[in-house]
């Protein structure tokens, strides 16, 4: 071997060694998601996310959303709740108008989700909705949950899905939320409905969401803690700052 080709091979065997592991560790800190356990919560917490927030329904029962709002640990509060509205084409959440109002009393921002099921008519599925929830200025979209197939395929869920959705845009001015997990999403949904803003639900596993498709807001933990609820409750983030959390309520 030449002289000067062994030099080049040494130098690239220093790069590979040294240079390259350096490169790796340094970017890759920066994309991990760094949990810290906090026992007030009762979880570990993604403290990479400076906005945190929770989801409800009537399984939560009677929430003081004042101690909600006003609990802070460190840098962490809540402040942002999706609340259960509707079901189908007639379940109306019993606790729904309670914590609606409750909680914009207290200074959260708001958002409403439906849980949707492709094998009623979606149309009625709206009109439940609508029925149900007034957004206004400064509330989150309204969010269709859809997380279970009853057994239909992948053309019927997003067809049905559709409809649900564009009845929304229509109603409310802004383009909904869609909710559920990376799986049913690249099972059922697929790029059709990538133009749309994710809350994608991915628990016990401390790592992002591994999904090429971009979210907004990550439900990471179903068992967490807050002062004012009683039992367990989905823990959320939010992808982002106040100013970008800002552009996406309605106007």
């Amino acid at each position: 071997m030449k002289k000067t080709s062994l030099i080049f091979t040494i130098l690239l065997l220093t790069l590979a060694v040294v240079v390259v592991p350096f490169w790796y560790f340094w970017f890759r800190d920066e994309d991990e998601v760094r949990f810290v356990r906090y026992d007030e919560f009762g979880i570990d917490m993604p403290v990479n996310y400076k906005i945190h927030g929770i989801d409800v329904s009537k399984f939560q029962k009677n929430i003081n959303w004042k101690a909600v709002r006003q609990m802070k640990v460190d840098k962490i509060r809540m402040s942002f709740a999706f609340i259960k509205a509707t079901e189908g084409i007639t379940r109306q959440d019993e606790a729904f108008q309670r914590n609606w109002d409750n909680a914009g009393k207290a200074g959260m921002i708001r958002g409403a989700y439906h849980f949707f099921y492709s094998t009623r008519d979606p149309i009625k599925q709206a009109i439940n909705f609508q029925n149900v929830v007034n957004l206004q200025s400064g509330d989150l979209p309204p969010v269709l949950d859809i997380e279970t197939s009853n057994n239909q395929p992948a053309a019927v869920i997003r067809s049905t899905a559709r409809i649900w959705l564009e009845e929304m845009e229509k109603a409310y001015k802004v383009k909904p939320i869609i909710y559920t997990n990376i799986h049913f999403y690249e099972t059922y949904l697929g790029d059709e409905f990538d133009d749309y803003p994710l809350w994608i639900a991915h628990y016990y596993q401390k790592e992002r969401p591994a999904s090429k498709r971009s979210w907004i807001f990550w439900q990471h933990s179903d068992i967490g803690r807050v002062n004012g609820i009683r039992t367990t409750v989905d823990f959320n983030v939010f992808k982002g700052d106040s100013a970008a959390l800002a552009k996406i309520l309605i106007p």
